[in-house]
């Protein structure tokens, strides 16, 4: 086991887009193990839209990191120390392990993972957090029924393609919306969606009309903005919308809100916020479910690995908010 544990720390909260100034790279021994705890070799950093709120102070549904505090991460890693009962050496993990190299944990919020079934990095995938939010905001949100259109933004993104997927294994008509011909044939091609939409290309609206003539049923919204007011105009009669995240409004100093929200009543419609974490309890049953579908062929999780040290973890975060990544970024951390 290496002496040093590397970090990176929260420096100061940015305004718009993070920079170098708001992160600071700390080391500190490898923690040791105490009676109840355990030590993991962090492998995998989850790097997600969501992180920039955690930086901000402003009241939320999870309190942000504070100031000088280890960045806050989803991650998987091996146990290398154990005085846990429950956990021993060799156990591959999940857990909020933070952007660091190693982490002490207690057990709580940490779950072990099969390797054999998947590799590590689809755990932060598919068999996830974001698989997980996908699901729950799919059925107990999204209330999908086959035969529905189903709608989603961000499509090829770590959430969206997975719920596209979810919408098509439960008989849906599925659209997605993402920038780019590359990204739009992965949705077609390699995800399964019926059609998608480049809102780069041209009009949203005019795209939805041909390809939902009918009207969107739900709504699977991850970036907010004027693709979700494009999706306003287009609602079907009593049609749900989820409101998953808004990653074109995280880095901006003023959030514009929807300017078409009468449609919602026009259409008696419904728009929900989802947090993930409302739905701690009933993570198992539908984890298997989700590993069902993949064990099958019927799911597919495609993860955008970068490969480097706690110090790329600043350039890789921006890379996401730039839509370089199709799927689920992650974080490989290559050991010296």
């Amino acid at each position: 086991m290496s002496a040093i544990n590397h970090q990176v720390r929260l420096a100061g909260r940015p305004s718009g887009l993070p920079r170098a100034s708001d992160w600071e790279f700390t080391s500190e021994d490898v923690p040791e193990p105490g009676p109840g705890s355990f030590v993991v070799e962090v492998s995998h950093l989850s790097i997600d839209p969501a992180m920039r709120g955690w930086m901000n102070a402003a009241a939320s549904y999870i309190p942000p990191v504070e100031v000088g505090d280890v960045m806050r991460a989803g991650a998987v890693g091996l146990v290398t120390a154990s005085a846990h009962p429950e956990y021993a050496v060799g156990d591959y993990v999940y857990g909020s392990f933070g952007v660091q190299e190693y982490a002490l944990s207690d057990g709580r919020g940490v779950s072990k993972i099969d390797t054999a079934l998947a590799e590590p990095s689809t755990y932060l995938g598919a068999l996830g957090m974001t698989g997980l939010t996908a699901y729950f905001g799919l059925f107990d949100v999204g209330r999908i029924q086959p035969g529905e259109t189903v709608v989603v933004s961000g499509a090829a993104g770590a959430v969206g393609s997975i719920a596209g997927q979810i919408a098509r294994i439960k008989g849906c008509r599925t659209i997605g919306i993402a920038g780019g011909p590359e990204k739009c044939r992965a949705l077609t091609d390699e995800f399964g969606f019926d059609a998608a939409i480049d809102y780069r290309a041209g009009n949203i609206r005019k795209a939805l009309r041909e390809h939902a003539p009918k009207g969107v049923d739900v709504y699977f919204d991850n970036v907010g903005g004027e693709i979700l007011d494009a999706v306003l105009t287009r609602l079907a009669r009593h049609a749900r919308i989820i409101i998953c995240g808004a990653v074109s409004q995280y880095n901006e100093t003023a959030v514009r809100g929807p300017a078409n929200y009468l449609m919602l009543l026009v259409a008696r419609a419904s728009m929900t916020g989802m947090v993930i974490f409302d739905y701690v309890d009933r993570f198992a049953p539908a984890l298997a479910e989700l590993a069902g579908w993949y064990q099958a062929g019927q799911l597919a999780s495609r993860e955008h690995v970068v490969h480097g040290g706690v110090r790329d973890f600043p350039e890789v975060l921006l890379q996401l908010f730039d839509g370089a990544n199709t799927g689920k970024m992650v974080l490989a951390l290559d050991k010296d």
